[in-house]
């Protein structure tokens, strides 16, 4: 299992991070964006690391509450998925 998770991980978290890169992009050049629903997403499905690092990194979306205080939710709620599933094994 371990063997597929963190390819896995690696890559979700590039998407996390890519996304929010282009989307800034693309905000700064007007064109199509990529929707909110979509940027929550990759960081739903695992890339929570690399969606809030490239909210800072490019610093996209750092004024907008539902990312400044959602992406840190969802990453604080994985943690505690991860640790609670070590506690009941």
């Amino acid at each position: 299992m371990l063997k597929y998770l963190i390819p896995y991980l690696i890559l979700i978290n590039f998407i996390g991070f890519w996304s929010m890169r282009q989307d800034k992009f693309r905000a700064i050049t007007h064109s199509p964006r990529t929707p909110e629903r979509r940027l929550f997403l990759y960081a739903m499905l695992g890339g929570s690391i690399g969606s809030l690092w490239g909210m800072h990194v490019h610093r996209h979306k750092t004024k907008h509450a539902s990312f400044t205080v959602g992406m840190p939710v969802i990453l604080c709620l994985q943690i505690a998925l991860v640790i609670s599933g070590y506690i009941l094994l």
